[in-house]
Order: C-alpha cells, then structure tokens, then sequence
C-alpha cells in the first residue's frame, strides 16, 4: 500500500483501524485453522479494518508464534493502530530473527516504535543499525531516514529535559470521545472540528458498523449544546475534514476525500457562508487541485498582506509524501501558482498548515525534523523576505506520539493528539482528542513580588537548575590539536576553528578505519565513524551553541558564573605532554566563547564588566589518565590509535558543571593549579605536594570539613579561616603502595555554608 495513501487513512480521517468491526460472520470463523486465521486477518489488514486483523494474527500466534512471516504481519498491524509498545516488541521479534532481506524495513520500524515509546538510547542503536544496513543506497529514503532519525533521537535525548511550564488539557466528553477528532478552526464562538464515527456502536471495544466516516462538525464550548453535524459538507462515500474560512467568513474551504481500494484522492472545496448555512459547494480549479495529486488541509490566513490559501500536496515537485504550499487568493476565486515553502518540506511529510498573521509564523506538523515522536509541530518565522528554519515547540505541545492540526483562537492554542491520557476503546494510543493550552500572563503583582529575596534567590535557583540541565557538553579533537607537537600550556586557536578541521577530515577518517576490509566489514566500519561524528562530534557543537546562548543570558542578568572543564586525551604521547594538551583544548574553548560575536562574553572573562559580574573557569586537564585501557599507545599503528572510533572518543573536553557565585562561596576559595602531575612515580616512595589556595570573596570563608576518598592520601590546610583575599596552602601526601598503572586522586575541601568543594587532583603513572 502506497506510503501516501496510509498517511491520509492514519492522520486526515485516522482510519477504520480505530475501531473493531468483528462482525458476526468473523466470530463463527474465528476457530479456524492456522492458515484460515492467516487467510482472514491478511484479508481484514488488506481493507484496513486493522483491529479486526489483529484479532486472527493473535489467534495465529497462538499455534505458530516463531513464523517470521506472522510476526511482521502482526508488527505492521500494531504500527498501523498506533499501539507502539505492542508493536516494538513484535519488531524486535522480526528483526532477531530475520534470515533474509525480506523484512529488511524491520529495524527502521524497530527503531520509530521505540522512539514513540520514549525510548531514545535504544532507538539511537537501531538507527547506527538501520545506516549500516542501508548503506548500500545512501540516496535511498531508508537510509536517509534512519540517518535523519539517529540525528533526531539525540537531540529528543538532550531536549526532553526541556519540558516547559504549561498545563495542556483535553475538550471537555462533548467534543472528545472513542472516536477520533480533529480541530480546525473558530467562527462566532462554534468550534469547527472532524471525527470518524461509525453508524453505530455500543459501550464494549467492539463497533459494529457497516461504514465509517470522518465528517465535519461544529459545537459551542461555551454552551451545553450537543455537537452538530455540517450535513451539507459531507456527501456519501467521501470523508470531510480541515475546514476554515475565509478572512471576510463569506466562504468556507475543506478537503474530500474519495476511498478506494487502489488509494486516496483528496481535493479542497470551497462553499459559501450564507446566513449560517453552507451552500454552492464546489471544488477548487487545477491550479490547486492538480490533476492525480492529493491536495488537502486548506488554511485561510493574511500573510504579505494578502489573503492565502495555505495547503498540503503530493504535486510534482514535492519532495516527498505531502508537502507545505501557499496561493495568492485575488477576488475570492483567482488563485496564484502555488510556491513550495521551501524550507520546511522534508522526504517525509509536512501537514496540517496554520499561519498566524499576528507573529508571522508559520505551524505544520512533520515526522521528518527533530521531534519526540511520529509526527511533532513545529514553527517556522517569515521575517519579511523567507521562511526560517523550523523550530520544534518543544514538550507538553509535543510528545512522544502525534500532534497535528494545531491553531490559535484568541489567546488560547489547539492541536490534536494520540498521545497517552485520549479517551479510547482499544489500545491507549489509538486515538486522537482536541487538546488546548494558553500561555499564563504575568501577575500585575509580578515586579513588586521580584523584590522579595526569597522569591529571587528561587529564580537563581531554578535558572542554575535550567543550565546544568544543558550539561555536559562535549567537545572533540583531532590528534594532537590544537598546537600540535608543542608544549604549550595554552593557545590562541578557537574551538569551532578546530571542529570545521575535524569534520573536514571524516572521509580520511572513513578510509583509515577501514584500510584492510572488504565489503560489508568495510562499510560496517565507515558507518561506524561517520555516526560518531554525527552522535558525538557535531552534536557537541549543537549542544554549546543551546548551552552558549543560555549562559550568556543568566550572565546578563548580572549572575556570576563559575564553569567547570575537564579535559581528556588519548594515551599515544606521554602522559605530561597530554596534560598540556588537554590544557591547550580547554583554552581553545575558552577562546570560541571570548570571541563569540564580536567578544560579547569577554567582559565577563576578563572581569571587566561594568556590572562586576564574571564568567570564571575551573580547570581540570586530566590528561591521558582516565583514557580507556584497550586504545594503543603504539604511534605507528595509526588506525587505532588516531583514527579508530575508541580513540577519538577520549580526545575531548567538557563541560560538567555551572555553579552562580553569588550563591556558592565556595567559589571563591581557588587555586592557581588544581591538578598536579606527579609523572613516574616510584612505589616505594610517598609524595607530597602543596597546592596554594586563596579567598577571592567579599567576606572571610571557613573550611568546615576535607573529604579524602582514597585512603592512600592525606591532607592538611594551613589554616581553617580565610580573611578577605587571604591565602594558605593545602598540603596532600600520597603514598603508591598497592597501586600501579595510571592514577587520578582527588581531595575535596568544603567551605562553611557551600554544597560545592573546591577539588585538588594528583594524577600521575606508577
């Protein structure tokens, strides 16, 4: 069955697969043989009657639950009614299993099942799967898709952490049922929606109905009045849906829908408004409505100050599936060649448009950008001349399931979903409700109340709350970048300077890793350095860029901020040249931030603002002393130990820690050098060393306690307060007996009224 096709029956009228027409002939039928429950569901599954299917596979299953041909059958009908959890487990079934490329699509729909279940570690392990798999046709949709869903898994890794504060709610049991229903648009106080409802239907999962229908509908929220069916708009055998009105409500647009075995042909209509009633319903020209495409969810807004029919079409030149047109409208009836928005359509579909005139921005929903689940709502802002880039609006909005038909009524915004918590008569997602949520107006009380201490030093709490939830960001490195073969405990080179290097070398990366093998060993190998680059290289520089821009906020609001970065290498040069080195990849971040645009951060780090707030570093340069075991060391073996997936993820900095200094005293007790090398050292002989530490406050500071994990160390401070600007020493011992190998010890010394210590490092080589 056409991708297409499936789309209109899943999300324009949500299919009959939301109920079950287990008819009365099915149930005498239902104690068949195997092959007969086969024969059945596979003919119920061909006329989308899906539930009903789903009945005679699990009859199947229960005499043959190994046959991989049932299996699929079974995941892809779960797939289509929208049970996910059900259907991952089926296709994770088909995918262990598989002997043949016959179910070659099995871990592409593993690994969408799993994201739909909020599962995004494992779908990002399907998805390097699916690459690898697909490979072989890297223009083909399958790979580009699971390319596209493993760069999307990782950022609904990091973004799902970012839930805003709103309350998102159903309609009220007079508009959200079993059925499904979908929200359009507001006239005079009338809510404009579809529903597919059946004939008839009683209170069990069962629906006995000779046909089902997706039909438009209006009802008053503000009234107890019962929903009214628009009669006129819904002729026999079509199914209707998305209507909106005309800016001056004289005409009314929507979109039919003919079923029929082979596929789905939608068109938009248009009828007048006159004195309450829809009359004169005709279909648009082929200017829209193009010969042999779909053209459906019709949009009326003003836009570059004209009236414009935005609309979803699979017309040639669309990029695949449904994508997001508009057209000028002159005189009610004249419609201008329609223009692609260029810039949202993906290979995957775009639906459901909606334009608010107020913002200018533009809403539609897609399965295809970065999104939590199946189909998301995105924006996209028209600044005058183009479309931007698209946003996602982020979570309660978004889920893990689908959101779709989302528009604005005055001050409060609508969508519909299948996510957990619809009303339903199958499997929790089956079905979709209307939802809504506003966006609560600040209190007239808010600037009076921002005076309260308690209250601010909350909002400092929260914000340091919103910050760390950024961390950590990791940042990679070529060999020995940046300054190669230098001593230099600093550099001057800017951190995005040596992430273009490094992606420009992904091809040499690629045939270095995979010097030697053949065939899919060699592919397999590419793959894997190609998605490490993707997984870890640039999403490090997406994650500084979200982090950036949120530290540079807090810093304007007169915050005080303290970073803490470690940095990391892998073990092929010596230990204290890999110190330095890490040292020199925390100055070349340090570096990106100071000349951000046009060196907005320096200030900050140079202590120089006017506002006296600062942006300070604690560094810690491990060096090569927690790289992993099994990189080599050896320099002439160069595909592992430069070129390998291992090792290039121990080359790295990060970011690990925010801490506010005006909240945290303990920020203000510093060292001048936080870890101390010891380099060889020698078993039998214990080392001591003295780290300077000094009060950089506006009071004195007490230590109240030293936390010495490691039983091999000791310490002793100098002195237990610290006026202003005072300093002392801090004296660790180590002794190496019972150890070997490479060591990190730590020694945590904790200020009176801080949760915060200030950490000192001894690492070195026994």
């Amino acid at each position: 069955m056409p991708r297409i096709y499936l789309i209109f029956l899943s999300f324009f009228f949500f299919s009959t697969s939301s109920f079950s027409q287990r008819t009365n002939d099915f149930k005498r039928e239902s104690n068949g043989t195997f092959e007969e429950n086969i024969d059945i569901a596979s003919k119920l599954k061909e006329k989308g009657d899906y539930i009903s299917a789903i009945y005679f596979y699990e009859k199947a299953l229960i005499s043959d639950s190994e046959s991989v041909n049932l299996l699929w059958n079974y995941a892809e009908t779960l797939r289509l009614t929208k049970d996910y959890s059900k259907a991952e487990k089926m296709y994770q079934k088909v995918f262990d299993k598989e002997e043949t490329e016959l179910y070659i699509r099995s871990i592409l729909y593993l690994g969408l099942m799993q994201k739909q279940n909020g599962h995004y570690a494992d779908a990002i392990e399907s998805f390097k799967i699916a690459k690898k798999k697909y490979a072989n046709d890297k223009s083909g949709y399958l790979y580009l898709k699971s390319k596209q869903e493993l760069e999307s898994n990782l950022w609904a890794k990091k973004a799902i952490k970012d839930t805003a504060k709103l309350e998102v709610l159903k309609l009220p049991p007079s508009v959200n049922t079993v059925d499904s229903e979908f929200g359009h648009s507001f006239y005079n106080d009338m809510l404009y929606f579809s529903a597919l409802k059946a004939d008839s239907s009683s209170r069990v999962d069962e629906i006995y109905a000779k046909k089902y229908k997706n039909e438009i509908y209006k009802i008053n929220l503000n009234s107890k009045d019962e929903i009214i069916e628009q009669d006129e708009l819904n002729p026999e055998q079509f199914h209707a849906g998305n209507g909106t009105f005309s800016l001056d409500k004289k005409r009314f647009y929507y979109s039919l829908c003919k079923e029929n075995e082979a596929n789905l042909n939608c068109k938009i209509m248009v009828a007048y408004y006159v004195n309450g009633k829809m009359k004169s319903i005709d279909t648009l020209g082929e200017i829209i409505n193009e010969s042999d495409a779909n053209t459906t969810m019709p949009h009326i807004a003003k836009f570059d100050n004209n009236e414009v029919l935005f609309f979803a079409s699979d017309r040639i030149g669309s990029k695949g599936g449904l994508d997001i047109f508009y057209s000028y409208i002159k005189n009610g009836n004249q419609f201008s060649k329609p223009i692609s928005v260029e810039i949202v359509n993906t290979p995957d579909n775009e639906l459901s448009p909606f334009f608010d005139s107020l913002s200018k921005t533009l809403y539609f929903s897609s399965s295809w950008h970065y999104g939590f689940g199946g189909y998301d709502i995105f924006s996209s802002n028209f600044d005058g001349n183009k479309f931007q880039k698209s946003e996602n609006l982020g979570l309660p909005i978004n889920s893990q399931a689908n959101e779709l038909y989302y528009f604005k009524n005055n001050e409060e915004y609508y969508f519909s979903t299948n996510r957990l918590g619809v009303t339903f008569s199958n499997n929790p997602t089956c079905c979709s409700d209307i939802y809504s949520y506003s966006i609560p107006k600040p209190s007239a009380d808010t600037n009076l109340l921002a005076n309260n201490l308690e209250i601010k030093d909350k909002e400092i709490k929260i914000t340091f709350e919103e910050l760390n939830k950024k961390l950590p960001v990791t940042l990679y490195f070529h060999n020995d970048i940046p300054n190669p073969n230098s001593n230099d405990t600093t550099s001057k080179i800017n951190y995005i300077k040596t992430y273009n290097d490094y992606t420009s070398m992904i091809s040499q990366y690629k045939r270095e890793y995979s010097k030697g093998l053949i065939d899919k060993k060699a592919i397999d190998a590419q793959e894997d350095i190609e998605s490490f680059f993707t997984e870890f290289v640039e999403q490090g520089v997406k994650d500084l860029e979200l982090f950036r821009d949120l530290l540079f906020k807090e810093l304007e609001k007169g915050n005080s901020i303290n970073l803490t970065v470690k940095g990391f290498a892998s073990p092929l040069a010596k230990n204290d040249y890999n110190v330095n080195l890490t040292k020199r990849r925390i100055a070349s971040l340090k570096n990106y931030l100071g000349e951000y645009d046009k060196g907005k951060f320096l200030p900050y780090i140079k202590n120089s603002h006017s506002s006296g707030t600062k942006l300070t570093f604690q560094e810690v340069p491990f060096g090569e002393y927690t790289a992993d075991k099994l990189i080599s060391d050896n320099p002439q073996d160069k595909k592992n130990s430069i070129y390998s997936r291992i090792a290039a993820l121990e080359r790295k900095i990060e970011i690990q820690s925010v801490s506010f200094i005006q909240v945290d005293s303990a920020n203000y007790l510093v060292t001048n050098n936080q870890v101390r090398d010891l380099g060889k050292i020698d078993q039998t002989t214990k080392y001591e060393v003295s780290f300077n530490i000094n009060n950089i406050g506006p009071k004195p500071l007490e230590i109240d306690k030293i936390d010495i994990p490691c039983s091999c160390n000791t310490a002793e401070v100098s002195k237990n307060k610290f006026e202003i600007n005072e300093n002392g020493t801090v004296k660790v011992s180590f002794d190496p007996k019972g150890y070997s190998g490479k060591i990190v010890k730590s020694v945590y010394i904790y200020v009176k009224g801080s949760k915060e210590p200030l950490r000192l490092v001894l690492t070195g080589e026994i």
